[in-house]
């Protein structure tokens, strides 16, 4: 990685997701469908969003700038993450506001910055829309998910997160990208799009950096 950019080898690294690809969560198929087909786990249980738009799949390339960002403090790593996020986004017709997946304050002490705000913040300014920092709020300290299963994440989430009371009126009936640097189970970004929903937000649209999903990188 060089000054504010990718170098070659680190770029070449990375692994873009493409298509063909599921019609309602963008998951890619390994080999040609037809236009509009869906995947399995959208069948069994259709999504409650509009789309995710994924910089990248989850890889030692991506999962080393992902730690850097979340992690190392490479906070000057937002605006490449975002450059990287832009153009997966779909055609977004009429209004729409950025609003990121939030972090407990005690998180955000610990850390000295919320992330995913910092990412919302860089694709604001690159194409030009309003951004909500604070339109969700994650109310109490959850443990880390890692290792837990979907059922297992889904109960310690529960009632974590809500629309900001104060953010009700400019929710009700808006358009909004959720921005995560990492899209890993669903089980976050679920607990996000529920409590939007219940603000009244029409459209959501998933935006990360990295999104988990094995099976659809190349072997090896």
């Amino acid at each position: 990685m060089e000054q504010g950019r990718l170098c070659a080898t680190c770029w070449s690294a990375l692994a873009i997701p493409g298509q063909p690809a599921c019609t309602l969560c963008q998951r890619p198929f390994p080999f040609a469908l037809p236009e509009g087909t869906v995947c399995a786990p959208c069948l069994a249980q259709p999504p409650r969003h509009d789309g995710i738009a994924a910089a990248t799949l989850y890889n030692a390339a991506s999962r080393g700038l992902v730690l850097a960002f979340k992690h190392g403090g490479r906070i000057a790593l937002a605006p490449l993450l975002a450059q990287l996020i832009e153009p997966r986004l779909p055609p977004l017709e009429g209004e729409w506001t950025l609003v990121p997946v939030p972090l407990h304050r005690w998180r955000v002490w610990q850390r000295g910055y919320n992330q995913s705000a910092l990412l919302a913040r860089a694709l604001a300014a690159r194409r030009g829309l309003p951004v909500l920092v604070d339109a969700l709020q994650r109310n109490r300290h959850t443990p880390s998910l890692a290792g837990k299963g979907r059922r297992a994440r889904a109960r310690v989430l529960a009632g974590a997160i809500t629309a900001n009371p104060r953010r009700r009126d400019s929710l009700r009936d808006a358009n909004v990208i959720l921005v995560d640097d990492v899209l890993t189970s669903g089980a976050t970004s679920d607990a996000c799009i529920a409590a939007l929903r219940r603000a009244g937000v029409r459209r959501i649209v998933i935006a990360c950096f990295a999104r988990v999903l094995d099976e659809a990188l190349p072997p090896a």
